[in-house]
């Protein structure tokens, strides 16, 4: 049996995504970053009590969708996003402009943004795993509680909506 890796080993592999997908499913910057540190906290407590999981990235991928939709359900964040800066002024994953980032423009990269919004909840944690986290649909299954045909179904409907949405806006 492997040795558990370290706190500090889970957290360094896993924090920029976690950050990345609560931003996401949240839509703000602080709320994300207050529930990553929520789930990391979890983890500590996790394996204090001598819980701790096989398989780090599942579970935390886990908690952290069920901590956004906690979040979103409480609804008593959203005084605080009026404080922030919109989700669409910063970027998702770098600082700085990729390749891909040039190609796109301003105006398709808010349409998807606004489409992406449109979509229900399951659609956009769907969606978010299976294609920005570029995990296998059989993760996404395990990470949301669905089954694979399930995943399946959301993400073909996800993208039905995002393809009409760009259809439309053009």
């Amino acid at each position: 049996m492997e040795p558990s890796p370290s706190r500090d080993t889970v957290v360094i592999a896993h924090y920029g995504r976690l950050r990345r997908l609560c931003r996401l499913l949240l839509g703000d910057p602080q709320e994300a970053e207050d529930v990553v540190q929520e789930v990391f906290l979890k983890a500590h407590e996790a394996e204090q009590l001598g819980r701790a999981p096989m398989d780090w990235a599942a579970w935390l991928t886990r908690v952290a969708v069920n901590a956004c939709r906690d979040r979103r359900r409480a609804g008593g964040w959203m005084r605080f996003r009026l404080r922030s800066r919109p989700i669409d002024d910063l970027p998702l994953v770098a600082d700085a402009p990729g390749p891909g980032d040039v190609a796109v423009s301003e105006d398709t990269r808010r349409r998807i943004w606004t489409a992406f919004r449109g979509l229900p909840r399951r659609q956009q944690e769907v969606f978010a795993l299976r294609y920005i986290e570029e995990q296998a649909t059989a993760d996404v299954a395990v990470a949301l509680g669905l089954s694979p045909g399930s995943v399946k179904r959301h993400l073909y409907r996800a993208v039905r909506h995002l393809r009409r949405a760009l259809e439309d806006a053009r």
